[in-house]
């Protein structure tokens, strides 16, 4: 049993086994055949305590499809609502589920006390802190469209949000993959995440920009998410005027991009805000193959959770993406 809660806890290599093993779960799925049910008979429960609909319904279907049995709650469902410790709710889930998938905005460090608590693991589905799962998706779009992803570079726009901090961290832990950041003043990725990427990994190719007109192209793939995170309201009433130049259109991809270039997008969009219809829906878009990805993302963190040894759980050969 291993936890999942922030990608610190992850080395070089267990990254790039999950990326791939999330390629080639896609190519299952796609396929007739369909995902080995390499978690039969395991159960996973599902709680989410903030809004979602890819990610939730991401980690039901992975689940189901490789054979778990899954339960979701509400924010409301647990009695950590009425007032039971987390430690106490911990030690009683463990002696129903095998894994416990959470969606929280609170610090990251509420994951950590609950995976101390229980015996099943944890896997962070979205803190105020950190996406990681989101990021395995991500580096699996790039991997599945690319193929190797040393020697690309990926330009994430707007909020540092916690899409953005798990992709820097994520970037850091892929030899070769170079990340700009590109945030508004005063909505950037904190620095102290940027100078912790070195114990994790490389974080020389990971940088941040804060004007639009300081970044050099062209880029491979442009990603952005929505500006405002769910359910964290901003302190500045005026806080969209900060993000005058962000928005991505047309004329950002032609200006920062060449022929080959992609666009990206975590979802949900709000559109006409960050990303224009144009680009969400055309041809550069991978943003709905990349919402797919979530799936895949989610077994391959199931499996490595759960599996030491058994079908799927090791890699299936091929080179570090």
């Amino acid at each position: 049993m291993r936890h999942l809660i922030s990608l610190t806890d992850l080395r070089p290599d267990d990254l790039a086994h999950l990326v791939r093993r999330a390629v080639r779960l896609a190519e299952r799925t796609d396929s007739s055949a369909g995902p080995e049910r390499t978690l039969d008979r395991r159960r996973v429960g599902i709680y989410f305590r903030k809004s979602s609909t890819r990610t939730r319904t991401a980690f039901w279907g992975a689940a189901v499809a490789l054979g778990a049995d899954a339960i979701a709650f509400g924010p409301d469902d647990l009695q950590i609502s009425t007032g039971e410790t987390l430690q106490d709710t911990a030690k009683t889930l463990s002696r129903y589920l095998d894994a416990l998938v959470v969606r929280t905005n609170e610090d990251i460090q509420e994951l950590r006390d609950l995976a101390a608590a229980g015996d099943l693991a944890v896997v962070n589905a979205l803190t105020l802190d950190e996406h990681p799962t989101q990021a395995v998706a991500d580096l699996t779009t790039l991997a599945e469209h690319f193929g190797e992803l040393s020697g690309r570079h990926v330009l994430c726009v707007g909020e540092g949000n916690s899409s953005a901090r798990a992709l820097a961290l994520a970037a850091a832990l892929t030899p070769g993959l170079r990340l700009t950041l590109l945030c508004p003043e005063g909505y950037t990725v904190p620095d102290e995440h940027l100078k912790s990427l070195d114990e994790i990994g490389d974080g020389s190719l990971v940088t941040q920009e804060t004007e639009p007109a300081r970044v050099a192209g062209p880029v491979d793939a442009v990603y952005t998410s929505r500006w405002r995170t769910m359910g964290v309201p901003k302190e500045d009433p005026d806080w969209i005027r900060a993000f005058d130049g962000f928005r991505i259109d047309d004329a950002f991809l032609d200006r920062v991009g060449g022929p080959d270039t992609v666009f990206l997008h975590d979802l949900p969009a709000v559109r006409g805000q960050e990303v224009t219809d144009e680009v969400l829906d055309g041809p550069r878009s991978l943003a709905w193959r990349q919402a797919f990805h979530k799936m895949t993302a989610a077994m391959a963190v199931l499996e490595w959770c759960l599996l030491d040894g058994a079908p799927g759980a090791r890699d299936e050969g091929g080179s570090t993406p």
